[in-house]
């Protein structure tokens, strides 16, 4: 995770641009905020390949159908009530796919969403002036590198916008804390130079929420990011500590 020159910095944007690098070997040569829960919680299991669910696969098309609806050709959609039938384990392959009540309401909530003016706005972009859409960007954060990629970039607002789906739109403040949202928006907000702002469509009611970002919540995510480093220091970049030998030690 060395400092970057211009040159390099743009080239490596460049492959970010491609979700295979974002996601792939060459993305993990950076931290994000994915990262954070494995670090303050698990170390050992740091960048190990995990399982993808239905709610990763749901989050995914709905982010995709709104700003990227060229590539929804990539999900594969089956005609299942459940993924315990038949039909889905003969036509998934062992594949995770999504099915199509799924995909319904995802459109459903994309309509939603579109049909709120000011939700569209904020999305699209105004005065002729378009967002951008899926930006990565990389800089050094309370001493390593971190890589974002963020949904919108609202340069009319200065707003860094990210789309959140949510099972109960009033616990939604509780929940951007569980999930690490509160780092996730110090990370971007670092990254990009902008305030930043959840909208937000409930699953279930399809009613929308737009939260903004307090002070606190910064402060609790660069509390996060800051633990997450000294962990990450420790585990692989100190030269004589064996992560064989991690136990968590504490008294009941």
């Amino acid at each position: 995770m060395q400092k970057t020159g211009l040159k390099q910095h743009q080239e490596i944007l460049k492959r970010l641009n491609n979700d295979e690098d974002y996601y792939g070997e060459f993305g993990r040569s950076f931290l994000s905020n994915s990262d954070i829960y494995y670090l303050l919680n698990n170390p050992l299991m740091f960048q190990q390949k995990q399982e993808k669910s239905p709610a990763f696969l749901v989050g995914g098309y709905f982010h995709t159908c709104i700003l990227e609806p060229d590539k929804l050709e990539k999900f594969k959609v089956i005609k299942s009530t459940t993924r315990n039938t038949k039909v889905y384990k003969d036509m998934s392959d062992g594949e995770l796919c999504l099915l199509q009540h799924e995909v319904d309401n995802i459109l459903l909530m994309r309509d939603k969403l579109m049909e709120n003016d000011i939700c569209a706005d904020l999305i699209i972009g105004t005065d002729g002036k378009l967002n951008d859409f899926e930006v990565p960007m990389i800089h050094e954060i309370e001493g390593a590198m971190w890589k974002g990629k963020a949904d919108i970039i609202n340069h009319n607002e200065k707003l860094v916008i990210d789309l959140k789906t949510t099972s109960d739109i009033n616990k939604f403040k509780n929940s951007a804390y569980r999930f690490n949202y509160d780092s996730q928006a110090y990370i971007y907000s670092q990254l990009f130079g902008y305030e930043f702002l959840f909208i937000v469509i409930d699953k279930n009611s399809h009613q929308i929420g737009m939260f903004d970002c307090s002070p606190k919540f910064y402060e609790s995510g660069k509390d996060k990011v800051s633990r997450a480093v000294e962990a990450y220091d420790l585990f692989f970049k100190t030269q004589d500590f064996d992560p064989k030998q991690y136990f968590i030690s504490k008294t009941l």
